[in-house]
């Protein structure tokens, strides 16, 4: 498989953060090595403000705040980053952490030279909302929510982009007005 230079690598993913951080200004981003001197690096990303389903008490509901690991490695970007879910999740195409974490995408099978971490980020916020019971992973939690979405449409809470006094994101649903405190 091809690779870049170092250098150019480095210029690479040092850019493609600081764009992520530009536009996902809610978002957090912690780097296992900022300077990009050893692979594979790790980037946590804790996106903030985007409703994705969980279940919880007896019950499907939405969560706004969502974890998930990229392992970047030194064939970057001709090789796509392997991502990891670490947050409870109630979705077809994302298993929970309990088995294994792995995220069923097309931005993952499609990834080209010319994808970028930006776009995969704003792409995961779109599946996030839009579970799709047709593609679903062959997991236990998977099938699970491939047969509850199958049957009821996943209708995730407006999101209001303000921050609170806090600077959290606040997000409100119109038929439950409640701050999400996860």
């Amino acid at each position: 498989m091809p690779r870049l230079p170092i250098d150019l690598l480095q210029k690479r993913l040092r850019t493609e953060l600081a764009m992520c951080r530009e536009e996902l200004p809610k978002y957090k981003f912690e780097v296992s090595d900022e300077t990009f001197s050893s692979f594979p690096v790790t980037i946590r990303v804790t996106m903030r403000g985007v409703p994705g389903p969980v279940f919880r008490d007896m019950r499907v509901t939405s969560a706004s705040t969502h974890r998930f690991t990229m392992k970047i490695t030194d064939e970057y970007p001709y090789h796509k980053p392997i991502v990891i879910w670490e947050t409870p999740i109630f979705h077809p195409n994302i298993m929970t952490p309990e088995d294994g974490g792995f995220v069923c995408t097309k931005l993952l099978d499609e990834w080209s030279f010319s994808a970028n971490l930006l776009l995969f980020i704003q792409g995961l916020e779109t599946l996030l909302s839009n579970p799709n019971s047709d593609n679903a992973y062959i997991s236990d939690s998977c099938v699970k929510a491939a047969k509850y979405f199958s049957k009821k449409v996943y209708m995730p809470p407006a999101i209001i982009r303000e921050k609170t006094a806090l600077g959290n994101p606040k997000v409100v649903s119109a038929a439950d007005p409640k701050e999400d405190e996860e």
